[in-house]
């Protein structure tokens, strides 16, 4: 069994027909260009006039990208969160310039589906047909994706119209999106936030830059009494602020996936070269260090797939009373984006020179992925987020149950409802203890719930004070030691639905407890800590991983090492 996505033996997970033609002809759309373009388009920062057309051609966005209720009866149009993410990391495995087409199309149209406004759905619904793409006008230069501070505005004329002025920054996609669903506030007494709907074609839309040096277009875009009719309003008010948050909760969680895809091509490529390489007489991935180096890739590589796709089901089965997702998604965007650097790094200490050559894809990965940790409020932002759910899920769990896989040809309707984006500590999970007792057969498994038991036990007894609590250097290891144990609740749920083999899972689980010990070597260096938590923090660490090696040598004959000469894209 291949983990990793093979292009040349592509599996889908969807079961329609439609699904599997969409994947198959981005395949080969890719496979046909050859790796020598898309590496030289990549190198002279080439817009990717190619690849827009052919979404437009075989009406891929629209098809991902349209709720059934506005797509005129076509069978294959649906928002299904799980085909998405498949595709995110299908079109990032190619490269993240095209995947961020189709990220910042879904934030572009997060406000549009939000909206109350059916004009406007309406023409998205065409213009996506048509072949168009979007754009989230959010973010402005002095204070990034700080929406307190938006300073673009909407200035009633007296007539029921509105001019809008102002100028936004970092916007994908603002140099061609047909509709850029745009951030404001009202100037009418109210200071009301809104969304609009504004057009690159217009000459009130001024096209400044592309503030990135890259393929894609991040653009400068100013509005110089931009006119505005209630035909362009999608939302106003808190629906407007919520708006705002909720299409992020929705688009970002993309970043997971696309991460997943970049890492996977740069594992075929890096593993291959040193499969056929001999140094000092030695094949190079017979030496200790190198095998550790691709064996610990891999599995982290396998661990983020799987963490990805268990929690894509919380967003499929995500309800009014059920927002478990709120967890799963920021956690998403910090530890499997990280993880995909991590693995990177891994590589690249393998194959050194190598990736830095113009003909790999490793160059250009090596590059661009550390971008997706750094696209969504930075890794301290998701942490800090993700600490408001910790109390809750440790100390006050639910009646839930594991929500199970859905991968049915339903919309997900939830997403472009989800109501106020306040009451996060309110948020409640089903308890994670069952699916760890069921896996602690494996010896590291029953190492890392010992860890979690400790760890539990600190917050409980010797949490950090308000000091501690406002220190990021302190209160940041509290919240990546607590994601590990809900990265880890989520990759056990997947891990029995798949039944995956229990000998890849104990060595997950070995680098599992590596890395919590490692926060908590954090915590105990750091000079605010108090002695009992010091205390804590050595019970961790002095929990290690058990060796195995039978066990790790069968993982890499029978997983690893077999991935030599398994792919190559086509030149």
């Amino acid at each position: 069994m291949n983990f990793l996505i093979q292009p040349k033996k592509y599996k889908t997970l969807m079961a329609d027909e439609g699904s599997k033609a969409i994947m198959e002809k981005t395949i080969a759309f890719f496979e046909n260009m050859g790796k020598e373009q898309l590496l030289d388009d990549y190198n002279k920062k080439v817009w990717y006039r190619e690849f827009v057309d052919f979404l437009g051609k075989e009406q891929i966005f629209a098809k991902l990208l349209t709720p059934k209720e506005y797509a005129d009866g076509d069978p294959d149009c649906r928002w299904d969160t799980a085909r998405n993410s498949e595709y995110s990391e299908l079109l990032a495995f190619y490269g993240l310039g095209y995947w961020y087409c189709f990220q910042v199309t879904i934030l572009g149209l997060g406000p549009i589906w939000m909206s109350p406004n059916e004009t406007a759905k309406k023409k998205a619904a065409k213009l996506l047909k048509d072949g168009a793409i979007f754009a989230f006008g959010l973010s402005e230069r002095t204070h990034g994706a700080d929406i307190y501070s938006t300073e673009t505005a909407l200035t009633p004329k007296g007539d029921g119209t509105f001019v809008a002025n102002g100028e936004k920054y970092y916007i994908g996609n603002g140099n061609e999106a047909e509709m850029v669903s745009t951030l404001g506030k009202v100037k009418d007494g109210t200071d009301d936030y809104t969304f609009f709907v504004t057009n690159y074609h217009h000459k009130a839309y001024e096209l400044k830059k592309n503030v990135i040096s890259h393929q894609e277009y991040v653009s400068n875009f100013a509005l110089h009494d931009y006119p505005i009719t209630e035909d362009d309003i999608l939302s106003r008010g808190p629906h407007a602020w919520d708006s705002a948050l909720n299409t992020v909760n929705i688009g970002k969680f993309n970043i997971g996936p696309a991460s997943i895809g970049i890492s996977e091509h740069c594992f075929y490529e890096a593993i291959t070269h040193a499969s056929n390489r001999i140094l000092y007489g030695m094949k190079v991935t017979d030496m200790p260090h190198v095998k550790k180096n691709f064996m610990d890739a891999w599995l982290r590589l396998v661990a983020m797939k799987m963490y990805q796709r268990r929690s894509t089901d919380y967003f499929r089965g995500a309800g009014e009373n059920d927002r478990r997702y709120l967890l799963y998604n920021p956690t998403s965007k910090m530890k499997v984006t990280l993880q995909s650097e991590e693995v990177i790094n891994l590589l690249w200490d393998v194959i050194a020179a190598r990736g830095f050559e113009k003909d790999t894809i490793f160059h250009m990965a090596a590059a661009d992925v550390r971008g997706p940790s750094k696209l969504e409020g930075t890794v301290h932002v998701n942490v800090q987020l993700i600490r408001k759910f910790m109390k809750n899920y440790f100390f006050n769990p639910a009646d839930y149950t594991p929500e199970a896989p859905d991968f049915s040809d339903k919309d997900d309707l939830f997403l472009f409802n989800q109501g106020p984006t306040k009451g996060l500590g309110k948020v409640q999970f089903h308890d994670y203890k069952p699916v760890f007792e069921a896996f602690k057969d494996l010896p590291n498994v029953a190492a890392f719930i010992d860890q979690i038991n400790i760890f539990k036990e600190f917050l409980e007894k010797a949490g950090p004070d308000k000091v501690q609590d406002m220190d990021p250097s302190w209160s940041l290891p509290v919240g990546e030691m607590f994601s590990i144990v809900v990265y880890g609740q989520l990759i056990l749920e997947q891990a029995q639905f798949d039944n995956t083999d229990k000998d890849v899972l104990n060595q997950i689980f070995d680098f599992m407890v590596r890395d919590f010990a490692g926060f908590a070597l954090q915590i105990y260096g750091n000079h605010s800590s108090k002695d009992d938590q010091r205390d804590y923090c050595t019970k961790i660490m002095l929990i290690k991983a058990i060796s195995n090696p039978t066990q790790y040598n069968k993982v890499w004959e029978n997983y690893v090492s077999t991935l030599n000469g398994e792919y190559a894209m086509n030149e």
